[in-house]
Order: C-alpha cells, then structure tokens, then sequence
C-alpha cells in the first residue's frame, strides 16, 4: 500500500511539525508529543486538554484554538501517550484555575491520564475528568472497560472549551462536559479496513462484497459482519441503534453528526446525512444543528459514525459560540 510518509517511525514527529508549520497559533513542547495554544496557559481561565493515538486526524490536535482545547497529547498510531507527555501536558495549560481532562475510554488513555494527575496534583495543580464513552455498539471491547469513546467526544471539547471560554470555574466546566457525555450516543461502520503506516497492511480482512457494523477507531473490525447494503439501509441501522440507546422524548432537539473514518467522499457522506435527517425526523425529533465531514476518523478506512446529541438551550449556546481550530470553526 503507498502512503504519503518517509519512515513509519517518525510520521506522528513529522505530522505535528507540520501541524504546528501550518498553523502558529499553536506550539509542541520541547521533546515532547504535546501540541499547546501558542498563548498557554490562558490566564484567568480553566484549561481544557485531551489527548490519545494518532490516526484520527483532526482528532486531537486539530480542535486546539479558542473555544475548544487548550493543548493536546497524540500518541503513536493507536496507542496511547505516555504518562509523563500527559503530566507535560497538564501542567502546560495551568494558568491556576485548574485542568479539565477530557479521556476517551480506553485503557491505555484512562491509566495514563490517571497517573499523570496523581503526578500533577501533588504539585498543586487542581485536575477535573470526564471519561466520554458514547460507543453504543459495545459494552466490553479489546480496549475498554466498558463503552469506547469515539466521536461524540468533539461535541464534549466544543462544549467544555466554550464554557471554560466564558471564564466559569472547573466544576461548571466538569458539568457541562459531563452533561454531553450523558445525552451523546455514537455508532460506526467500514467499508474497508484501515491501512497502518507500520504494518501497511489491512488490520483486518474484508471482502469486497461485506461491510462491519459497530467498528471501533483503532482498526478493528465491528461486532457485526454483514451482506454489502445500500446507504439507507446502513444509515438506518446504525441511527436506529443510535436511538434506541438514548430514548429520546418526542420533540427533542437534537445536533448529529455524520463523521466520515477517513477515506471516504463527503458526496457519500451528504448521502448519509440526507436519510439520517428524515429518520429524525420519523422519530418525531427536530435536528437544531447538523454536522457532515471527517472529526474523528481511523486512517484511511472508508466508512462512517453517526452521532446523535439531546441538547437544551445551555448545550445550544454552548455548542454554537464561537471557535477557531484547524478542525472546527464556529463563528
């Protein structure tokens, strides 16, 4: 397989100087993975961080900027940041208002960030988390205990970031993040597997006339192996097992996303989006705000997640001020 990289072994090095090449209003800590506003800490405000495996591009370092996060560690592909570039991390966002940390749940991210704040804390530094596992495809997987976290998270550093934008304290921060991550719910499939830069091949078989329903982020395949279907059909099961899961009264409102895992067209996704709309609507929901495009992907597997957000009118304003990062801008 041909990829645009010189070694494999240096890839995420060479990909966060290019991220910070291209946009100055971020820095990398000295010898680390660690990628920050170029302006942290922020005086006066609650720094916002989260952090994980590369390979899910813009995820993580692509929502630093105003009104989302404060700095961001990336990992190896699919692996988790050490502890140590965690605590570099937390410790570069700390204006003295303390530290949301936003996790994903997976192991190597949980134990991590965990060991990095024990660290932090006793050097003063007040920590808050919220651990987002929106997945509704799995209780249990290779990586979790419990549900995975995918891309219902960039809703929670929207959310987080815009609240500690507004100069509240850490706790309303923690509340608002943590009020997300229990009214998110998020499910994906593939339509080929991803090709990792160090093995350059498949992380899994899939014939051409298969498709994987319930598919994680890291490259490994779904909970279910089905028969090629039409995009209705797959945007229904995936939305219907969305829904299911969160229960949503008649009337709600509600923001969706339709994120793309990396390879594949937005005239797809915009497809995706077109039945995923009128099932909210069938449901007797009333979509406030609709997302198309690639937030949190796996390489270049070609696919999609649908995520669908109860929100109120605190989580609108929130989700609708102002950012700017390389991943989103809201304006």
């Amino acid at each position: 397989m041909k990829k645009l990289i010189n070694d494999s072994d240096d890839v995420v090095d060479e990909m966060l100087d290019g991220m910070t090449a291209a946009y100055p209003d971020m820095r990398r800590l000295p010898d680390t993975q660690v990628l920050v506003r170029d302006d942290a800490p922020v005086d006066g405000k609650v720094g916002v961080v989260s952090g994980g495996g590369s390979g899910h591009e813009p995820t993580h370092g692509g929502y630093i900027g105003d009104g989302m996060l404060d700095g961001a560690a990336a990992g190896d592909v699919f692996s988790s940041p050490t502890a140590d570039e965690f605590e570099e991390l937390i410790a570069a966002t700390d204006s003295g208002e303390g530290v949301l940390a936003v996790i994903k749940n997976y192991e190597g991210d949980v134990m991590n960030f965990e060991t990095a704040i024990e660290m932090v804390e006793m050097e003063g530094t007040d920590v808050a988390t919220v651990v987002v596992n929106d997945d509704v495809a799995v209780e249990d997987s290779l990586y979790t205990s419990g549900r995975r976290g995918v891309c219902g998270t960039i809703l929670v550093h929207k959310a987080a970031g815009a609240k500690a934008a507004e100069g509240e304290d850490l706790d309303e921060v923690q509340r608002v993040a943590q009020k997300v991550v229990d009214n998110v719910g998020t499910m994906g499939m593939a339509l080929t597997s991803c090709i990792t830069p160090e093995k350059g091949e498949a992380t899994f078989d899939l014939p051409e006339d298969e498709i994987e329903l319930g598919i994680g982020i890291h490259g490994e395949p779904g909970t279910e192996r089905t028969d090629v279907m039409s995009a209705d059909e797959i945007t229904e099961e995936l939305t219907e097992s969305v829904l299911d899961d969160l229960d949503l009264d008649e009337g709600q409102e509600v923001v969706t996303i339709v994120n793309g895992m990396g390879g594949t067209p937005l005239m797809e996704l915009f497809v995706v989006n077109r039945k995923l709309q009128e099932l909210i609507g069938d449901h007797g929901l009333e979509t406030w705000d609709a997302w198309v495009g690639d937030y949190m992907t796996s390489l270049d597997m070609e696919g999609a997640s649908i995520t669908v957000c109860a929100v109120d009118d605190e989580l609108k304003e929130l989700l609708g001020a102002p950012a700017d990062t390389p991943g989103l801008t809201v304006q």
